[in-house]
């Protein structure tokens, strides 16, 4: 098996792994365990299912993640980026449809894992991420507005962002005093500890806190217990979710969504992770692992499971050097569950909700995103066509343009950058006064352009515009290409047309300088002796109409 193809737990144990390193693991594991309790029911519920499915995601696939995944950190379960996709697949094709949407996603990352796709997630631009992940943040906030203030709908909440504000707006007369001073307390607990005690695990002090003060007080807030009968005590029995032809084919672009964002999501985790450890990640195999997790995620009833920066940097900072720790946090939550499930019906729903809106603030790159905006006009459109189209039409749709904007801007780039003109060559060094010095060299005969910069379909019309200018009077066309690194079909054929043209009015056509790339792509359109001279240097192509003018 390829080394990029072996899972990063197998690295571990091939090293040799010690006791002190399995304390150090444990801590950490115990640690992100502590942080991924809430979060982990929040987005659950956020996404339209119980907060079991937020637990079981988290404990089979983030076990999953760390056991077959590339990264030897990387902590997977369910994330806040996923939360309007599996929202509105819920909605529209249920929990069956959902559960075999993201069975049909690991799949596809295991496919995509096998065929080294993950290389090509780095050419996704920095603005589109972070327009992407500014995007998610605005709907997952939006998305909490109701248990933020305890608001009651007359209908289901709308999924589109408009209409949903505009429906919460209308109900605003129905808030919750109890739920908005619940919702309060937590994010007040959080950023105070976040500033005091930084270490703490303010999330799960903050929800506990919260809980324990809505049962004492008895105030009118709704919970899980209320909303959804509480917990079950353990993991389901592993089981196919319904499967149709039909339903198969209804549920396929949900599938590709997810498996885009859960590869999205997951590499760049374990970019984040590599610049944390120093360590490099196996791509492939993160998205292989990752295929797996989501497979069997959805047999226990789970939902999309990806590598979560913000857990995965907790893991780091904690202490955790191996998968052994991302392990351990799953079996730390299984056990959790196990001990304490009653208790999590007295959570309150507005509690959660406070969690998830920190989090989407967390989530939104200030400072990168300000920056970009001041960078530069093209880096600007891309990132607020990213935002608008994440916030206002679809996520996929919103990387697809983003993606498309600036790969356009980047060809337009790159066709400015190459340069193409007329050149007067140095000839050999002669002697004047005993010294040696350069003497321009200047044959009416022999005309020379040199192109520089990568000769590609964006920058061929601009180049094709200088090179028709080959003077009838001219018997010599030398064109150096020294300073042409790459060379597609288009100039290619670009140099062809000029070469017909010299041919036809009896121009002697040399090419210098041509590497191995460019010399390819130059005769696979013709572009060959004895059709044209191919020479190494403009001097030697010099030399060579020197000698043939004294023979």
């Amino acid at each position: 098996m390829p080394d990029s193809l072996v899972p990063k737990t197998v690295s571990v144990l091939a090293e040799g792994y010690g006791l002190a390193r399995l304390k150090a693991d444990a801590l950490a594991g115990l640690t992100v365990a502590i942080v991924a309790l809430p979060l982990s029911m929040a987005i659950a519920i956020a996404s339209g299912v119980t907060p079991d499915r937020g637990l079981y995601t988290a404990i089979v696939g983030g076990f999953l993640v760390s056991l077959l995944g590339g990264s030897r950190v990387q902590i997977g379960g369910p994330a806040g980026a996923f939360i309007v996709l599996l929202a509105a697949t819920a909605a529209r094709h249920g929990i069956d449809g959902l559960l075999l949407a993201t069975a049909m996603a690991g799949v596809m990352l295991v496919a995509a894992g096998y065929l080294r796709l993950g290389q090509y997630i780095k050419f996704i631009p920095y603005p589109v991420t972070v327009g992407f992940t500014a995007g998610i943040a605005v709907i997952i906030f939006a998305s909490q507005l109701r248990d933020l203030f305890g608001l009651t709908l007359p209908g289901s909440e709308p999924g589109p962002i408009v209409e949903k504000i505009m429906a919460l707006g209308q109900s605003a007369g129905t808030a919750s005093w109890a739920a908005v001073l619940t919702a309060a307390l937590t994010i007040t607990i959080i950023l105070a500890l976040r500033r005091l005690r930084p270490h703490w695990p303010g999330m799960l002090i903050a929800v506990t806190g919260a809980s324990v003060i809505v049962a004492i007080l008895h105030l009118p807030t709704e919970t899980i217990g209320t909303r959804f009968g509480g917990i079950p005590r353990g993991l389901p029995l592993p089981a196919l979710p319904p499967l149709s032809f039909e339903k198969a084919v209804a549920v396929f672009p949900d599938a590709v969504s997810f498996a885009l964002l859960g590869a999205i999501e997951s590499l760049l985790s374990a970019v984040v992770a590599d610049g944390m450890t120093g360590r490099r990640h196996r791509s492939s195999m993160e998205l292989i692992g990752q295929g797996i997790a989501n497979l069997c995620s959805a047999l226990f009833g789970g939902i999309c499971v990806t590598g979560t920066i913000a857990r995965t940097a907790t893991n780091v900072r904690a202490g955790g050097t191996s998968p052994i720790s991302g392990m351990l946090h799953s079996a730390f939550l299984l056990l959790f569950m196990l001990l304490a499930a009653p208790l999590a019906s007295y959570i309150p729903l507005a509690s959660l909700a406070g969690v998830l809106a920190v989090v989407a603030w967390n989530m939104i790159e200030k400072p990168a995103f300000m920056a970009l905006l001041r960078s530069s006009y093209g880096d600007a459109v891309v990132l607020l066509a990213t935002f608008f189209i994440v916030v206002f039409r679809d996520l996929t749709e919103g990387i697809v343009v983003g993606v498309a904007l600036g790969a356009v801007l980047f060809i337009n780039r790159m066709a400015k950058s190459i340069s193409v003109g007329e050149t007067k060559p140095l000839a050999m060094l002669q002697s004047t006064n005993g010294e040696e010095h350069p003497v321009i060299s200047d044959d009416p005969d022999t005309v020379i352009y040199r192109i520089s910069g990568i000769f590609f379909f964006g920058s061929a019309a601009t180049v094709a515009t200088v090179l028709d200018r080959i003077a009838d009077q001219r018997r010599n066309f030398i064109l150096d290409c020294s300073e042409v690194p790459f060379m597609d079909s288009t100039a290619a054929n670009v140099i062809e047309g000029t070469l017909r043209k010299a041919e036809r009015i009896g121009v002697r056509f040399i090419i210098v300088g041509a590497n191995t790339q460019v010399r390819r792509a130059l005769y696979q359109h013709h572009v060959r002796p004895p059709r044209v001279l191919m020479r190494a240097s403009v001097q030697a192509a010099l030399e060579t109409i020197r000698s043939e003018k004294s023979a």
